[in-house]
């Protein structure tokens, strides 16, 4: 969906239900359109293109190899050289033919016996050589008459020395001479013509070598193919011969005798088709006796002028002929005989014709390779029509060479018919056979335009289409039309070039060689076109210079790079009018132009490409941003460091590299995206960053990873530099004795007004977020790293490894802070960016295989566990706050925004530590002390090296768009949306009952009890809305789903596979349509899952951290989250000072909502029907309602429960339409209900538990609540606060020990309450018993 029409859809759902959020009166006589809207909302969201396999799969661009390989001809071939063998002896007839009275007479049109015998040799022999080279002008024809062997002999080395590798024709006439004989020999003369000669075809074959192609016009003819055929089964190499045969008749066969035909009518039917043709035809119409013969030798024009009526009869039969080969002969062979040589194409469209005229006179001509019979196929019927409608024309054209000629109707019903298939066919149909006759009409003005369109069409229903076009011979034609400058053509043309560019990488070169790129360019910067027409040639451009760099080469010069900026430039952000595919397209292309292609990124450099890159960063689309990082990434020049030299160059490196600085600066911004695609980008040109950068970002990782018996680091002072810009400072630390010398201090970030303080070997720190920017993790300004101490880089120096390779103090942060970022990804909650993270570690030395992590409880250690690592591996160690938030594996996230190292964190006063091994074979000496043998080796770049940097996948995935059907909608949209109307329909009509239905018998109707065998207990359930199924998650992020009706477990699967383990809450996403589980982790990761009712078939569609930086001192995030599916909205809080908006359409943060208040959020709720609305319950009892569509987004505040201070532990507004009303429940055990338009008080309490509340639930349409105590007691009130029954778990023989509840949940649509307890049992409850779905 378009931007705009995406954000007008929002608008209108927001705007029938909401007019004003607190002034409205609670209505819930009935359910208007207006409600129906409101509680059904129509919000879809990670249903798109990217999120179909990001994992599993990385995806491949258009091809130069396999399928599209085979329709390009193997190797164009030319026929060379023609021989021209006739063997007429005129006035003698041979010895084994019987002539008829009358017989045929006429050879090439002129009958011999008008004129002497040698005359009319001669004349046939000139009319010979001029019909063949009207097939092919520049083939040389060599002509030998009544011929001895010898003659022949020389006649055929000659042509084949002269032919090198080019083929040869030999054509052979044998009307004077006897039938060739059984053993595969042709008649010749001797000098004085007493006698027949017989010439073997082995002979024959051995003069005229190979590639060669036969033409025998003689009787008997099949005798010579039998011959050659058995010669080559014999001899060997017989496989490699390209050697083709056409022969006028089967061998035991005469040519026709009739006076109809012409004696060499074969002969005719190869060379003068049209003549041929028409003759044939008028023995068999009803022009029989009204059309005088002659006047088919007057026929007007020209056979090459389509405008004229010979040139367009040629027209039409070259169509027919072509057609008919196209849809009965095999792929391969129709290339090799109709496409691969001009003449040869020529010569087997006319043996088509052959064919079809000579099996009417009971001959059959054959071929070799041999041909399925054509001659009754339907496409005649059509010729035949064309010829009738053109030859009613002739005699008024023959009288007056004025009049005009009207053309055949033909290429218009064949477009008719073409145009029919396409609104019926489909890749399982057989596929449409006009497509040749599509390919001849794009020869004419007056058809091309429908012509293209049709061929556009047919081409967008996918690949397989664009393979038969191009098979049938499409590609020199949509070539040739590129020099055209017809501007109705230029769309439906870059469409075109699009379908076959995005199946075929190959023709790049095509292009370029014909200076096709320029067209593109042209059509690219033309604003009358339309945004989504401009990405087409976007796109075009971008597969032309994708690893061709005579296509970059080509395009620079042509300016490229400063069309695609201006248009970047010139699109204004976030602008609903701007078409988010052509911003996509113009960053790809740019970034394919200047990929490794070091003047092309000077170029963008000085253009200030990165300026303009910048805010396409923080688009709405994700597609957009991650093409915009995969841009500046490829600015990046991974040759960098190794082509330094120093001296005069210095002035250029200092300008490149603060280029380069800026480049990273605005990549760290997006380091925490929420969508895979982007963060995956941001990897990869990280990895081309830390390719270039290499030996600076390795002196400082190895200043972190050295081991202590180094004096480096045992001497290392605090490095500080003060963060003017975003208001943090990053500290340099090594701790003095209280941590031992093993552990090296980490990096911090702490408040710009605090100072870093060590008391007993803790260092407490605050990261204010005051703003998104902050959020997202600002970089450091350039200006603000003057302050450098001694600290790394200096004691660097000493150790002798990267002295010559010392950092620029003005970059130290930036280079920390990368590092940073290169952690932060390593422990990014998708599997596949954590694997990117950890390949960019590995180019800066940083190559960890086992992680192990010393555990320790609150009541301290365990025994025989010790806090500090083993010595072997002591110089290894890193304590927790550099990277083991929780658990010390690698593959974890940072709770904290990109640029930010973690927090310490603390466990009973001690530390964490974490200890890592390193591959033995990748263990540099000591004196290096890193896991990588680059540094070591001075960071020379060469080849090997470059196959570390991971690749990039936007590109490639991002040309799958133009694969797939561009005019047409999906075809199962239909059955979604019936679907989606019955889901409606049911929803509806439950709401309906459950407003009005009187809950009674919930509390003693248990339908279903599962043991979940959960080992931690179940921490959180959801029910399914359409189908009766329960989903489970423990403690340890083990989710299960059951059929509660069939009593059978669907499904069991693990959130992830990283140590950190803790579930916070389970909802669905889309549950309207094909739902989507969102299971977010305790540490604030989202992880979001398709397919995950079907035993081992879930799909991981996208994965991100919700929660950015957290308070100073606390250990853990404990994050709670929240989903919206009307506004299309997740909110996420916990141990920090805000509350995150995420906006899962664009899969970004769109808002961070101050709390508020010091304390941290302990419970979310959301309004079900008013986008934009949510409360939150806080630790020290306060509720807060915000509401994100106003600017001050806190709508009020109160402390309902002031008895006893303790924290929310559930939220939720009431059911209907009512948005101010809200219950609240505390762990103190009382229940407050709330109307936010009476800010003083509560006006109801319920007193439900005594100091055990655990667990609250809200029913999102009936009025009824039910409340969860640590005492095995499950409390259900009405809106009035009266008790409507409990549900005590009684303890059985089976079960003595029974835990506490700990959660709640009602179905959205049914009386139906599911009940979590600590001892892994599931209870589900119903109002009534339910008939079976």
């Amino acid at each position: 969906m378009a931007l705009g029409d995406l954000m007008a859809s929002r608008f209108s759902q927001s705007s029938v239900v909401v007019s004003n959020h607190l002034d409205e009166c609670s209505n819930t006589d009935g359910i208007t359109t207006a409600t129906s809207l409101a509680y059904l909302p129509q919000t879809v969201v990670l249903c798109d293109l990217r999120h179909e396999s990001f994992e599993e799969c990385v995806p491949s661009g258009p091809s130069d190899s396999g399928l599209v390989s085979k329709w390009r001809p193997k190797d164009r071939m030319k026929t060379g050289r023609v021989a021209l063998v006739l063997c007429l002896n005129i006035s003698v007839d041979p010895p084994d033919v019987i002539k008829i009275s009358p017989c045929a007479r006429m050879e090439c049109w002129i009958d011999p016996f008008s004129m002497a015998p040698q005359k009319a040799l001669d004349t046939i022999g000139k009319t010979l050589k001029l019909q063949y080279e009207r097939w092919q002008p520049r083939a040389h024809c060599e002509i030998r008459r009544d011929p001895t062997v010898e003659e022949v002999r020389k006649l055929c080395t000659t042509c084949r020395k002269y032919a090198k590798s080019e083929r040869v024709l030999f054509h052979y006439n044998g009307h004077g001479v006897p039938k060739p004989t059984a053993n595969g020999e042709i008649w010749l003369f001797n000098k004085s013509y007493t006698q027949y000669i017989p010439l073997p075809i082995s002979d024959l074959d051995s003069w005229l070598k190979t590639p060669s192609i036969y033409v025998f016009d003689c009787s008997a003819a099949g005798m010579i193919v039998n011959a050659f055929i058995e010669d080559w089964n014999t001899s060997s190499g017989s496989s490699t011969r390209d050697c083709i045969l056409l022969a006028a008749c089967e061998a035991h066969e005469t040519l026709p005798q009739s006076a109809e035909f012409p004696a060499d009518v074969f002969t005719s039917c190869l060379t003068t088709p049209i003549k041929m043709a028409l003759r044939w035809f008028c023995t068999r119409s009803l022009l029989h006796d009204s059309l005088d013969y002659s006047l088919i030798d007057r026929i007007p024009g020209r056979q090459n002028d389509r405008r004229t009526l010979l040139g367009e009869l040629n027209w039409i039969f070259t169509a027919v002929t072509d057609t008919i080969a196209w849809n009965v002969l095999p792929h391969d062979l129709f290339q090799r005989l109709f496409r691969q040589d001009l003449l040869v194409a020529s010569l087997f469209r006319n043996f088509l014709l052959a064919e079809r005229i000579m099996r009417s006179a009971n001959c059959s001509p054959i071929s070799y390779p041999m041909l399925p019979p054509t001659h009754q196929h339907h496409m005649w019927d059509a010729w035949d029509m064309a010829a009738e409608i053109c030859l009613s024309q002739l005699p008024s054209l023959v009288e007056d060479s004025n009049a005009d000629f009207q053309p055949s109707p033909f290429f218009t019903e064949q477009l008719t018919a073409f145009e029919v298939w396409l609104d019926h066919g489909s890749e399982l149909k057989k596929p449409p056979e006009q497509l040749p006759i599509v390919l001849q009409v794009l020869l004419s003005q007056c058809h091309r335009f429908r012509a293209l369109v049709l061929l556009g069409r047919f081409l967008d229903m996918g690949p397989w289409a664009v393979d038969l076009a191009l098979s049938v011979g499409i590609f020199p034609y949509v070539l040739k039309l590129l020099q055209t400058t017809t501007p109705e053509l230029r769309q439906i043309l870059v469409f075109i070039w699009t379908k076959i560019l995005a199946l075929d990488k190959s023709c790049q070169i095509d292009l370029v060689k014909d200076g096709g790129h320029t067209y593109f360019i042209r059509f690219l910067d033309s604003v009358e076109a339309y945004p989504e027409q401009r990405a087409m040639a976007a796109f075009v451009l971008a597969v032309i210079v994708d690893g061709h760099r005579r296509g970059q080469e080509a395009c620079f010069e042509a300016g490229l790079i400063y069309t695609c900026l201006k248009h970047l430039q010139s699109s204004t952000p976030n602008d609903a009018q701007t078409e988010p595919l052509f911003l996509q397209w113009l960053c790809l292309c740019l970034g394919k132009l200047w990929e490794d292609f070091t003047e092309a990124q000077l170029i963008g450099l000085q253009a200030d490409a990165p300026t303009v890159f910048a805010p396409l960063l923080s688009e709405p689309q994700p597609e957009v941003r991650a093409s915009a990082v995969f841009a500046l990434g490829t600015l990046l020049d991974v040759e960098f460091d190794s082509s330094r030299d120093g001296g005069e160059e210095e002035c250029d490196d200092d300008e490149k590299v603060r280029a380069e600085i800026s480049i990273v600066k605005s990549l760290l911004n997006v380091v925490s995206d929420g969508n895979p695609l982007v963060r995956a980008e941001v990897a990869i040109a990280l990895a081309r960053f830390a390719f270039g950068h290499n030996k600076h970002l390795k002196s400082i990782a190895a200043a972190y990873w050295k081991p202590q018996s180094n004096s480096v680091l045992s001497s290392l002072n605090t490095l500080a530099i003060k963060g003017t810009g975003s208001g943090y400072t990053t500290t340099q630390y090594t701790p003095q004795g209280s941590m031992g010398p093993s552990v090296i201090g980490p990096l911090l970030r702490v408040g710009g007004d605090n100072q870093s303080a060590v008391r007993d070997g803790r260092v407490s720190t605050s990261s204010p977020l005051a703003t998104s920017g902050v959020m997202h993790g600002s970089p450091l300004s350039d200006d603000s790293s003057q302050h450098s101490g001694s600290g790394i880089l200096n004691d660097c120096v000493s150790n002798g490894v990267v002295n010559h390779t010392r950092p620029r103090p003005l970059y130290n942060a930036l280079y920390s802070q990368c590092v940073l970022a290169m952690f932060t990804l390593a422990k990014d909650p998708s599997p596949r960016i954590a694997g990117l993270g950890r390949r960019v570690l590995s180019i800066i030395g940083i190559e960890q295989v086992v992680t192990k992590s010393v555990k320790s409880t609150c009541s301290g250690v365990r025994p025989g566990e010790s806090i500090t690592p083993t010595p072997s591996l002591a110089g290894l160690a890193r304590s927790s706050s550099w990277f083991d938030m929780n658990g010390g594996h690698l593959p974890l996230t940072f709770r904290t925004p990109p640029v930010s190292p973690p927090r310490p964190s603390y466990l009973s006063g001690m530390r964490r530590v974490c200890s890592l091994e390193f591959r033995p074979h990748l263990m540099n000496p000591p004196d290096t002390g890193l896991a990588d043998p680059l540094l070591g080796s001075g960071g020379a770049s060469g080849v090997s090296e470059r196959s570390f940097l991971p690749q990039s996948s936007i590109y490639n995935w991002s040309c799958g768009h133009f694969s797939k059907p561009l005019l047409t909608a999906a075809d199962d949209s239909e059955e979604m949306m019936a679907r989606r109307e019955e889901r409606e329909k049911y929803a509806l009509d439950h709401i309906a009952k459950c407003q009005h239905s009187s809950i009674n018998k919930l509390h003693d109707n248990q339908i279903a009890s599962w043991d979940t065998k959960f080992e931690s207990g179940t921490k959180t359930i959801l029910l399914q809305p359409f189908s009766p199924v329960v989903i489970a998650a423990d403690e340890t992020e083990r989710i299960r789903i059951w059929n509660y009706e069939e009593a059978t477990l669907l499904n069991s699967f693990d959130n992830h596979v990283y140590p950190d383990k803790g579930i916070s809450k389970l909802c669905l996403l889309n549950e309207l349509e094909d739902s989507l589980l969102l299971a977010a982790s305790s540490d604030g990761n989202i992880r979001i899952w398709k397919d995950y009712t079907s035993r081992g078939k879930q799909k991981l569609v996208t994965a991100f951290s919700s929660i950015q930086g957290h308070r100073p001192g606390v250990r853990s995030v404990n994050a709670v989250v929240e989903w919206q599916q009307q506004s299309g909205y997740l909110y996420a809080s916990g141990e920090i000072s805000s509350i995150m908006v995420w906006d899962l359409d664009k899969e970004q943060l769109v808002n961070s909502v101050p709390s508020s208040s010091d304390c941290s959020v302990s419970a979310l709720s959301v309004s079900q029907v008013h986008a934009g609305q949510f409360a939150a319950g806080f630790v020290d009892g306060s509720v807060r309602l915000f509401d994100i569509r106003t600017p001050e987004l806190l709508i009020c505040e109160t402390r309902p429960h002031a008895q006893r201070v303790e924290k929310v532990v559930g939220i939720g507004f009431q059911p209907g339409l009512d948005p101010a009303k809200i219950v609240s429940a505390s762990q103190a055990g009382d229940i407050q209900f709330l109307d936010i338009r009476r800010q003083k008080d509560t006006y109801l309490t319920i007193d439900a538990h005594r100091g055990s509340l655990t667990a609250l639930a809200v029913h999102r349409h009936a009025p009824i609540i039910a409340s969860g105590s640590a005492k095995q007691l499950i409390k259900i009130f009405n809106l009035e606060g009266e008790p409507l029954g409990s549900i005590r778990y009684y303890p059985t023989f089976m079960a003595p020990k029974i835990g506490s509840v700990s959660c709640l949940t009602f179905h959205p649509y049914q009386v139906l309450l599911a009940a979590g307890a600590a001892d892994a049992c599931v209870s589900i409850y119903a109002d009534e018993i339910l008939p079976p779905r």
